[in-house]
C-alpha cells in the first residue's frame, strides 16, 4: 500500500460541539505530514480517532490498512504515539523508563536489552541512563519521550504537537531525528502550531474550526493561496497605513514586521500595489510598497477568512 493512512468524512461530536468536521485525508507512507491550526482546530481530536482512541461519530479512517476503531487493538503494534506532555513515568529512571515500554511492547529479552541499548546510544541519553526522567531537562525529556514512542520500531508515528516546549536549537535537532526515521520508512504525522515547523513536512493540512481549510506541499499552498501579497514599508510610524487600510473593501489582513507592513489582497484586485498606494496617497502618506512572495503564515491566514469558513 502505498497510503499509511486514508479517511472519509471523518467527524467527531462532543455534544453540540463538531470537533472534527468531516476531514478527507490521504497520506502517503515514509512520508512527514502535518496538522497546523491553533488550539482547538481539531488537530489533537484527529490523531486520537487515527490512533483508535476515541471512536469517530461519523466518517470512516483506514490505517497501515487497518479500519479504525474496529481493527485498532491490531494497529497497536504498527504505531508510535509521542503526546504534548511528557506521559513517562518521572520516578523511574530513563533506562527503566525505557525497559517498562519494551515489556508493555512484548519484545523478547535479548531484543529488549539491544534495543534498549540501541536508543540510549542514538538519542543521546546513555550518559542520562540512571536519571529520573522527572529532573530532566525539556529537551531530553522529548529525546526520552521519543525513543519510548519508537522503542518497537513503528510503522507510523503520531506526534502531538512534540516540540512545544523546547528551545529552537533542540527542535532543529528533533527534526533531524524524525528525517532519518522517513528515511528508513517510517510515517510521520506531526501537529503543529509553529509555521517554521509546518514548512519542514512533506505536506500538510491547514485545519480551522476542525476543517481542512487547505491542504498539499507548502510550496503548492504557497502558489496557490488565493490572496496576493504587498509589503509596505516606512522608516517611521506604520500606524497611519495601516488606519488607512484596515477595513478597506479587497484587504483581507494586515500584519506588521518590524518597518513593514505585509498586506493580503483579494486576488480579484487586478492591481494591488496601485490600490494601496492611492488609498494611501489620498490620505497623504508616502511609503515604498512592493509585491511579496507568500509565505506560510500568509497560506494560513488566508485559508482561515471568516468568509472561506462560511463558504462565501
Amino acid at each position: 500500500m502505498d497510503t499509511a493512512i486514508r479517511t472519509h468524512g471523518l467527524t467527531r461530536r462532543f455534544g453540540e460541539l463538531t470537533a472534527v468536521d468531516h476531514v478527507d485525508l490521504a497520506i502517503p507512507r515514509a512520508r512527514i505530514y502535518g496538522f497546523l491550526g491553533p488550539n482547538g482546530s481539531g488537530k489533537s481530536t484527529t490523531i486520537r480517532m487515527l490512533c483508535g482512541l476515541l471512536t469517530p461519530s461519523d466518517g470512516e479512517a483506514w490505517v497501515l490498512g487497518q479500519r479504525v476503531p474496529g481493527e485498532a487493538e491490531a494497529l497497536k503494534r504498527k504505531i508510535g504515539y509521542m503526546t504534548q506532555r511528557f506521559s513517562l513515568y518521572e520516578d523511574l529512571g530513563v533506562r527503566e523508563n525505557l525497559e517498562f515500554i519494551a515489556k508493555i511492547y512484548c519484545l523478547p529479552r535479548a531484543r529488549r536489552r539491544g534495543r534498549v541499548a540501541e536508543l540510549l546510544e542514538s538519542y543521546a541519553l546513555n550518559e542520562l541512563a540512571g536519571q529520573r526522567a522527572g529532573t530532566l531537562s525539556g529537551g531530553q525529556k522529548q529525546r526520552l519521550a521519543l525513543a519510548a514512542a519508537t522503542l518497537h520500531e513503528p510503522e507510523l508515528l503520531f506526534l502531538d504537537e512534540p516540540t512545544s516546549a523546547v528551545d529552537p536549537q533542540t527542535r532543529r535537532d528533533f527534526w533531524d531525528t524524525l528525517f532519518a526515521l522517513v528515511e528508513q520508512g517510517t510515517t510521520i504525522l506531526v501537529s503543529t502550531h509553529y509555521m517554521d515547523e509546518a514548512e519542514r513536512c512533506h505536506a500538510l493540512a491547514i485545519l480551522d474550526h476542525g476543517r481542512v481549510a487547505a491542504d498539499g506541499s507548502p510550496r503548492d499552498l504557497e502558489a496557490n493561496i488565493g490572496a496576493t501579497v504587498v509589503e509596505i514599508e516606512d522608516d517611521r510610524d506604520l500606524s497611519p497605513a495601516r488606519a488607512a487600510l484596515v477595513g478597506h473593501a479587497g484587504v483581507m489582513s494586515i500584519t506588521q514586521l518590524g518597518i513593514r507592513l505585509r498586506v493580503l489582497i483579494d486576488p480579484r484586485v487586478e492591481d494591488p500595489v496601485g490600490l494601496l498606494g492611492g488609498l494611501l496617497r489620498g490620505r497623504g502618506i508616502q511609503v515604498r510598497l512592493h509585491p511579496s512572495q507568500p509565505s506560510l503564515e500568509d497560506v494560513f491566514v488566508a485559508a482561515t477568512q471568516p468568509d472561506r469558513r462560511s463558504g462565501q
